[in-house]
């Protein structure tokens, strides 16, 4: 089965269902590919005939979704990117700090998508940069990309991410930080706590310190742009080496921020999947070993 295919059978208790709420509730499929679907010659098919949404389905049918080809128009830059994981449906790429995730105004063609792009040129792929998850500039670690709008929607929000960060200063016990994030008035990138901010959850857990850093395993309840960073700076904890949030520069050049690991269900296999990545040596580099 290809990535642009997918495959589904009817189990006994969705027997009876219509096609649309199998898709919908059972598949989780999007309104919106559905309605692309309808529109592609033999896009949902049962037992290999047309199928229409408001058709009863049976236990057993088989049905299948021909996902319309991808157009990727991103500019392909040569290069080297490391692949942790790959399937048919999601790559992962444990991403250097200093290389943006996608292009912007000021970063066209020094990205992991202008480099991921290159790749799938070579390997005869084409399909949208869709990233699952998106770091900072200079956070590193796992990102994570779906290679098709299924399983893209699939994931959206059943990833659980895990990071290690140091801060500045001595904490001795694990904390929740529950605080509203949104822009700080007057910027256009930097967050702050404000009470007009969106919800946002932040978990933290001590691994080790040295008295003047701590390090920590991080996750995450929401996914709000440099949550932890200005989680950590607003409780008095700044990473090392962020010095937009009032880390210093001493120690390291970048912040300490690095997404670990991640775990999710397969939305085609089921299976869980576990990617894991090394701690980059800048990071480990901060606490002082006794």
């Amino acid at each position: 089965m290809s990535a642009k295919q997918l495959r589904f059978i009817v189990p006994d208790d969705c027997g009876g269902m219509k096609a649309r709420t199998f898709l919908r509730k059972r598949c989780k499929v999007s309104a919106r590919i559905i309605t692309l679907l309808k529109r592609e010659k033999s896009g949902i098919l049962r037992n290999g005939k047309n199928l229409k949404t408001i058709d009863i389905l049976h236990s057993g049918d088989v049905i299948v979704l021909n996902l319309p080809e991808d157009k990727n128009e991103i500019t392909p830059i040569e290069g080297d990117l490391n692949i942790i994981y790959e399937d048919e449906y999601i790559i992962a790429i444990d991403k250097p700090f200093g290389m943006p995730v996608h292009p912007t105004k000021v970063h066209q063609e020094d990205t992991l998508a202008n480099i991921l792009k290159y790749l799938q040129d070579k390997k005869g792929e084409s399909y949208t940069f869709r990233a699952v998850n998106r770091l900072d500039k200079d956070t590193s670690g796992v990102v994570l990309i779906a290679k098709d709008k299924y399983t893209a929607t699939a994931l959206q929000n059943n990833v659980h991410k895990s990071y290690i960060a140091v801060c500045e200063g001595y904490i001795e016990n694990s904390g929740t930080i529950d605080k509203p994030i949104g822009l700080l008035k007057g910027h256009t990138v930097q967050r702050a706590v404000i009470k007009e901010g969106k919800p946002a959850v932040t978990h933290y857990t001590p691994l080790k310190t040295d008295g003047i850093h701590t390090m920590l395993k991080i996750t995450l309840e929401t996914g709000r742009t440099q949550q932890i960073r200005c989680h950590m700076a607003s409780i008095g904890y700044p990473l090392a080496g962020d010095d937009m949030y009032g880390g210093s520069l001493e120690f390291i050049s970048r912040q300490a921020l690095h997404c670990a690991a991640v775990e999710l269900i397969h939305p085609i296999t089921n299976k869980t999947i576990n990617i894991k990545t090394e701690i980059p040596a800048d990071i480990l580099t901060i606490i002082e070993e006794p």
